[in-house]
């Protein structure tokens, strides 16, 4: 079960999120908040996996509670708010989605699809797919945005050739530059074309594009060259997410 936390400070949005989980059987409501203070209190006394979570709220905000639980092993962050100049600085906390009011059910449903995905992901299962009529609810990442000494510019996806986990930050490898990002492993394999990237290892996502060849080890893993000649691990656990796109059984 999904334990999850409503956080808005306006009784009828809660109530409209409430009434949508009701028939999702893998959800389980926890509580609801109506502003981030007592929903920080009530998340340090209660484990959570979710929070539906509003920006503008009396007192703390939703998104200095999203960069609190950003900070340690928080719960997955939907965002909901009728404001869409928010989503930039949301999915720079992490956020698995960003629901703008007003939402319908089928909408409502594609950001729960994507919260299970990234909960089972962080849990360490293998993900469910997501069904077709949702797949197509978020366009893949065309770029990411990268703040260094000062300045913030784009990277395009598709000049990323792998990617690595760096401590609290992700590596991203472009050419012979390198660049730091604030966000986990899960996030943004989440949110990029999952035909251009392919999670190989838990630390470790790779463009197709830049491989070159993979060659067996022992164990059921294989080492992944790219064309630069890096050498990367696809690992045993991993390993059965590439089969349908290999057009092979490894």
């Amino acid at each position: 079960m999904i334990r999850t936390l409503i956080v808005d400070d306006e009784p009828l949005s809660r109530r409209r999120i409430r009434d949508l989980l009701e028939g999702e059987t893998d959800f389980v409501l926890i509580g609801e908040c109506g502003d981030g203070d007592s929903a920080m209190a009530a998340l340090q006394e209660t484990p959570c996996d979710l929070v539906f979570l509003d920006v503008q709220m009396p007192g703390m905000d939703g998104l200095e509670l999203a960069r609190r639980l950003a900070a340690g092993s928080g719960p997955a962050v939907i965002f909901v708010t009728a404001h869409d100049c928010y989503a930039l600085p949301a999915f720079e906390v992490h956020a698995v989605d960003y629901l703008l009011k007003p939402f319908d059910r089928l909408r409502f449903r594609k950001a729960l699809a994507w919260a299970r995905l990234a909960i089972r992901r962080d849990q360490g299962e293998a993900p469910a797919p997501i069904p077709s009529e949702l797949g197509s609810s978020r366009k893949p990442l065309e770029r990411v945005t990268i703040k260094a000494t000062g300045r913030v510019y784009f990277l395009k996806t598709k000049d990323i050739d792998w990617v690595e986990a760096a401590g609290n930050y992700l590596r991203l490898h472009a050419g012979t530059a390198t660049h730091l990002l604030r966000e986990t492993m899960n996030n943004l394999e989440s949110r990029l074309d999952p035909e251009s990237f392919w999670r190989i290892h838990r630390s470790t996502l790779v463009n197709v594009d830049r491989i070159r060849e993979l060659q067996p080890l022992f164990h059921g893993d294989y080492v992944v060259i790219l064309r630069d000649g890096t050498e990367l691990t696809l690992s045993r656990t991993y390993r059965r997410n590439l089969p349908g796109l290999l057009g092979e059984t490894l």
